[in-house]
């Protein structure tokens, strides 16, 4: 860690003269580096010659980061203004050495931080892996902008890499009096451009305290970087000191030993490799060449498109030494979490089969691109024939049996597989039909592995909104019981013919699962049923789907049958169970909540949208399991 003396001299004027680099992190991983002037900044009203623009600063100051391979480094430099420099059980990683899962979203932090992210954290809705976002109290930017400036001169927007290893300059400027905040970056080699990149409206004295800390925190994950501060200015009186370019310290040369560059890219990436070549020999599935899946998806034309998911754009294909259609799922190589998912998709996918799941067939790997092929579904995916009025209404017993099929895929994913397979987005948008329109579970890209009696170690919350088992909220941990919480939503939509949310609704209809719970309490549960199929349906089989479909979405994750259960009720093997009394508002608002605060953020007219959550406690009361 960077001590903060290293940052003086700091002059009167609060500018600061750097005579050598102040490096933040080398290339250790999992580093935290700081730098901090020592003495507080007086943000205080009370002062005798405050006025109204006692909280207003302005700053600016170069840096530079130097990845240890040319398009891979992490995790980035925020400037932040602090009540104190011990930022208490901090961690590295995404958390730039200022937070950790507990601490992240709290206003008691009273921290302001404009973040230079290096690395796409979904947990935190990071729009790119090379962004500038303004940061209160979390990581959760307020705002935030892919890395460009406007060139003065040139009339035109360019692009920054902030893994480039160019010294580049950061103006941050907040009018109190207007609360107007500023944030503006170009590379040294150019003037101040008129236009900042982040412009927003934001009154900082709620989170000032009267007095704060001011300087720079950064980190390091398993991607390691060299981040420097080349030089700082900081004025509380008007614009910043201009740093004088000419005397900015150089950059200091790499003092790593002279093994050629390109072996020290080349030896990773085979370890990368070999990781999946033993893998992939493991599971055995055939590889294709890149030239065969070109020609069977005629160069990935637009036209032969079929949607996007699981992190990866999907193709239809025709083999040409088969005549055998495929689906395709390009994977970006140089995406951290493209890899990862193409390493749990192959192990999930290539190793489990069921007659329910979709089978993964094969993979490929070119250059920046790897592909994974599966068997190709004619039907497409479940929700259009639920949703659309382009494609004909399925009857009642072809979705009886959807829901039938899907129930046994998960039974063997839960408890007949050698590992527990938590799926974690069980949907109809990820349930494909086959020719003759059965069900097939399908993208496991979130999927999660532990062994049979252990309890899966993440807190991190990923899925849909409106599938989000409400214990998720206090915990963060997915078990069996929030897959079965999932698969109750999913009973109710095919029952009903209707999305978990539906904004347009009123707020009796809004949610689906309140909605159903309130017919059922008086007696008129078959009203829910979708009018499309007019009635046609066998009713004891109808009232069964609905009642079950809120016994799995039942808010205690004890009282939720297990998939065993599950299955035995839909084959008419075991009676359904009374559903004990539960308030409604249990179900789980609080994730309707977030999906409507993400949908606003993405400007997504459905609130129904993927997530990913994170304000979970790691010391969470203990798991219950369902139906046991």
């Amino acid at each position: 860690m960077v001590a903060a003396s290293e940052l003086l001299p700091f002059l009167v004027c609060c500018f600061l003269s750097l005579k050598h680099s102040t490096l933040l992190t080398n290339t250790s991983k999992q580093q935290i580096g700081r730098a901090f002037f020592p003495s507080p900044q007086n943000f205080s009203k009370t002062l005798a010659n405050s006025n109204s623009d006692s909280h207003s600063f302005f700053t600016t100051f170069v840096f530079a980061i130097l990845p240890d391979l040319p398009t891979l480094g992490g995790h980035g430099i925020a400037f932040a203004m602090s009540p104190s420099t011990e930022f208490k059980g901090s961690v590295a990683s995404q958390y730039l050495g200022l937070f950790n899962t507990s601490t992240s979203v709290s206003s008691s932090n009273h921290v302001f931080a404009v973040e230079l992210d290096t690395v796409l954290s979904p947990e935190f809705g990071d729009i790119n892996s090379n962004h500038v976002g303004i940061d209160i109290n979390g990581l959760r930017s307020n705002v935030s902008a892919p890395v460009t400036y406007f060139s003065d001169k040139e009339s035109i927007n360019r692009t920054l890499e902030l893994i480039s290893g160019k010294p580049m300059q950061v103006w941050i400027e907040y009018n109190a009096t207007e609360k107007l905040l500023n944030v503006t970056i170009a590379p040294i080699t150019s003037e101040k451009p008129l236009n900042p990149l982040l412009s927003t409206f934001l009154d900082l004295s709620t989170i000032f305290c009267d007095s704060m800390f001011v300087g720079f925190s950064s980190s390091t994950g398993e991607l390691v970087s060299r981040q420097y501060i080349l030089g700082w200015s900081f004025n509380r009186s008007g614009q910043a000191v201009a740093l004088d370019k000419a005397q900015l310290p150089s950059l200091p040369r790499n003092r790593k030993s002279n093994f050629p560059t390109i072996l020290r890219i080349l030896i990773p990436s085979a370890a990368l490799m070999l990781l999946v070549i033993i893998i992939i020999v493991y599971i055995s599935p055939q590889r294709f060449s890149y030239k065969d899946l070109f020609r069977a998806t005629k160069g990935f034309k637009d036209k032969e498109f079929l949607g996007a998911g699981g992190f990866g754009r999907v193709y239809r294909g025709t083999l040409p030494s088969s005549n055998v259609q495929v689906a395709v799922k390009k994977v970006s190589h140089y995406s951290t979490i493209g890899i990862k998912q193409f390493v749990s998709e192959i192990v999930s996918m290539g190793r489990l089969r069921h007659r329910n799941l979709v089978q993964l067939l094969g993979y490929c790997r070119r250059k920046g691109e790897l592909l994974l092929v599966y068997e190709y579904m004619p039907n497409g995916s479940l929700d259009k024939f639920l949703f659309s009025s382009e494609t004909p209404t399925l009857s009642w017993s072809q979705r009886y049996q959807i829901l039938k099929g899907v129930a046994s895929a998960l039974l063997y994913l839960h408890d007949e597989w050698e590992q527990v397979v938590l799926h974690r987005d069980i949907k109809a948008s990820n349930v494909l039909l086959d020719a003759d329109l059965n069900g097939r579970l399908g993208d496991f890209g979130l999927a999660k592995f532990h062994d049979h009696g252990e309890t899966p170690q993440t807190t991190f919350v990923v899925g849909t909104v409106g599938y989000l088992a409400p214990e998720l909220a206090r915990t963060g941990r997915p078990t069996t019981c929030s897959d079965v919480f999932a698969f109750g939503t999913f009973l109710l939509e095919i029952a009903c013919g209707r999305k978990p949310i539906e904004s347009s609704r009123s707020a009796e209809e809004l949610i689906l699962a309140y909605w159903v719970l309130d017919h059922w309490k008086r007696g008129l549960i078959l009203l829910t049923s979708d009018p499309r199929l007019e009635g046609n349906f066998e009713i004891e089989e109808m009232k069964l789907v609905l009642t079950l479909g809120l016994l799995c979405c039942h808010p205690v994750p004890a009282t939720r049958p297990n998939m065993r259960q599950v299955v035995r009720y839909l084959d008419g093997d075991a009676r359904l169970p009374e559903i004990p009394l539960f308030n409604p508002e249990d179900l789980g608002s609080r994730f309707y909540h977030l999906g409507r605060e993400v949908s606003h953020q993405n400007n997504l007219s459905d609130p129904t949208t993927d997530i990913y959550s994170r304000n979970f406690s790691s010391s969470s009361n203990s798991i219950l399991s369902c139906g046991r």
